[in-house]
């Protein structure tokens, strides 16, 4: 089976723990919803690539770590879209979560989601030393001090880094995707951390680009929102060469930090391609 339904048969056993009888149906629905149908699924899938390049011996802990990031990100979606944060109407093209089952209920959807990734992690059987492992790591990345929760309230401050800011808000699950992907395979994971967090400030970079250059029927959500919304952003502080240039200097920092491995190279033709489809598509032409 490819990574890709491996990703999917994964997520949809676990959004399935939400559809048995005695749950209430419409949060059932507003978390599939949230989670289906796919996204990019970067993070799921650098999770097994990373798994895949240090010897994957245990395919049960990296599904359920890969899925549980993935329901993670969700979430975070989810909480992100809210009118009391970015007011986004659309995601992926088709109505937020807020806006096709109500405030409250999308409240709840993001709290499940993150909730079902615990429950995931906690199905894992065997080796439970690698679920200890991967609990920890993974919970990191979510709370504090500097887990995407860390990084939405630098949000509420006066003042912000932006490179800290970057690092929490999306860098922290990318980190964990890397790390939890060797810590599946029972490799050290330290060395694979530098990968995962500049990958991930590379792909926040991204998004401020997307946000500021994109067309909303490409990206599928609403633009222009970190300058209505006074968000902190890489095009406001660099100005978008600037933005740029920083993203392809983090991308190759990642690609330069993937520790020596046998099976590296799918890794390394992921990180370019997700660096490519990043780009916006007229900025993409204009460089070619």
């Amino acid at each position: 089976m490819d990574v890709s339904s491996r990703i999917e048969r994964a997520l949809n056993e676990a959004v399935a723990l939400a559809e048995i009888p005695g749950c209430p149906p419409r949060l059932a629905e507003a978390m599939r919803y949230a989670v289906f149908p796919k996204g990019a699924r970067i993070r799921p899938r650098l999770c097994h690539s990373v798994a895949a390049a240090c010897g994957e011996d245990h395919p049960i802990a990296t599904e359920a770590a890969a899925a549980a990031l993935e329901l993670l990100h969700c979430a975070s979606l989810v909480h992100d879209d809210l009118p009391c944060f970015d007011a986004a109407e659309t995601r992926r093209g088709r109505p937020s979560v807020h806006k096709a089952f109500g405030e409250p209920l999308a409240v709840l959807t993001g709290d499940a989601l993150i909730v079902l990734a615990f429950q995931t992690l906690a199905r894992i059987e065997g080796k439970p030393e690698r679920l200890a492992a991967l609990t920890l790591t993974i919970a990191q990345s979510v709370g504090v001090p500097a887990g995407i929760v860390a990084g939405q309230a630098w949000e509420c401050e006066s003042q912000i880094d932006l490179a800290h800011y970057h690092r929490a808000k999306t860098g922290a699950l990318f980190a964990a995707a890397t790390v939890a992907g060797a810590a599946s395979a029972g490799a050290d994971a330290a060395p694979w951390r530098m990968v995962g967090e500049k990958l991930g400030e590379a792909y926040q970079v991204a998004d401020d680009i997307r946000d500021a250059a994109a067309d909303e029927d490409e990206i599928g959500k609403p633009v222009g929102r970190d300058l209505a919304l006074g968000r902190p952003s890489a095009v406001i502080e660099l100005g978008l060469d600037g933005a740029l240039n920083l993203l392809h200097q983090l991308v190759g920092g990642a690609i330069d930090a993937i520790p020596p491995c046998a099976h590296g190279a799918e890794l390394r033709s992921l990180m370019l391609s997700e660096a490519k489809r990043l780009v916006p598509a007229k900025l993409a032409r204009a460089a070619a």
